[in-house]
């Protein structure tokens, strides 16, 4: 398993939005496209409380380039995207990592 590790920083007043889109949209698109998530944390002590950290899990990276491209290009999520940001962006930027367990890990 690889495991992509993603930190919004939502625009500031826009956590509560970017929460929203996650929870009544975003899951199901990606249950529909057969995206994993393995987990959601909201920054409580840190860098900035408007952080959102998330983690999928993939088999490969060809699974993640597959399903992801498929997911982002999908009308309904260009739609609802586009709909969620009428007031304004949500997201004021993205960053992403991709991580291997070790051997000794407990997440495999």
């Amino acid at each position: 398993m690889i495991y992509e590790m993603r930190v919004y920083r939502a625009v500031p007043g826009r956590m509560p939005a970017l929460l929203k889109r996650f929870e009544a949209i975003t899951l199901d698109l990606w249950k529909r496209h057969g995206i994993r998530q393995a987990g959601f944390w909201t920054t409580v002590v840190g860098e900035s409380n408007q952080e959102l950290t998330y983690m999928l899990a993939w088999e490969s990276m060809g699974e993640r380039e597959q399903k992801w491209n498929a997911f982002q290009s999908d009308p309904e999520w260009i739609a609802k995207r586009a709909e969620t940001e009428k007031d304004g962006a949500i997201v004021a930027n993205i960053a992403n990592s991709f991580l291997l367990p070790t051997s000794f890990s407990a997440v495999k």
